[in-house]
């Protein structure tokens, strides 16, 4: 398949209902709404394509952007690819879904996750720790440092209340995430989500919401899903 036919079947899938949800999370025209599940045939079809990937990802048409992180071929990328995509990621549900669930996938991960989540910047620090999120919710728990874990744990018990909307949703996640999916800290991430308690994630004409990771945790723990590890990161 061509960028053409691509784009055209892009189209002919779009819904108007997925439109408008996708609309009201932040995305922007041009998008048609297709739904993840209905993507699956033609990627099926595809499977890996890099340079068709790069071609949908520079539409800025947030379906195309989201079928190219499907296709795309992350160990093939480099840092100046990752922070190209990032940049170009308007919205948490292409920067968090999109950029960095491919990001997950390459050799460099925590490498470019680091320096995004020490940027300043709201997107691409929830990118970043978002990324840490499908990371440890994958890859063995022997693949990470202990104490960096542990640090970054220590950076969101300080700053998760004061950091920027999408970011701190991002962190929460993390906290989560580390108490399920990171054994060696599981009691350290319950201690500090007690002491986190309730975030509040404002949002742009909708009510706020409200996340809190030690509720999160707890459910998985009576759930007997401790150490929890997806097989894949992408659809």
């Amino acid at each position: 398949m061509d960028f053409e036919t691509v784009m055209q079947e892009l189209e002919a899938l779009g819904k108007e209902r997925m439109k408008k949800i996708y609309l009201s999370n932040g995305a922007h025209e041009p998008l048609f709404g297709v739904t993840t599940g209905s993507m699956k045939p033609m990627s099926k079809q595809i499977k890996i394509n890099q340079t068709l990937a790069e071609e949908l990802y520079a539409t800025g048409n947030y379906d195309a952007m989201y079928f190219a992180g499907i296709i795309a071929e992350p160990k093939a990328m480099t840092e100046s690819d990752f922070d190209r995509w990032v940049e170009a990621a308007y919205f948490y549900m292409v920067s968090d879904f999109v950029v960095a669930v491919t990001l997950s996938e390459s050799d460099i991960a925590q490498e470019v996750a680091d320096k995004w989540i020490a940027s300043g910047q709201e997107l691409k620090m929830s990118a970043g720790w978002s990324c840490y999120c499908w990371l440890l919710g994958n890859r063995s728990d022997t693949e990470f440092s202990k104490s960096k874990i542990l640090n970054m744990l220590d950076t969101v018990k300080k700053t998760i209340h004061d950091s920027p909307e999408r970011t701190k949703s991002s962190m929460n996640n993390f906290l989560s995430t580390v108490g399920i999916s990171f054994s060696p800290l599981h009691e350290k991430a319950i201690e500090i989500a007690m002491g986190v308690g309730p975030v509040v994630i404002k949002r742009e004409n909708k009510k706020d919401s409200t996340s809190n990771a030690y509720e999160s945790i707890q459910k998985q723990v009576e759930k007997g899903r401790i150490g929890f590890k997806r097989k894949y990161v992408r659809c």
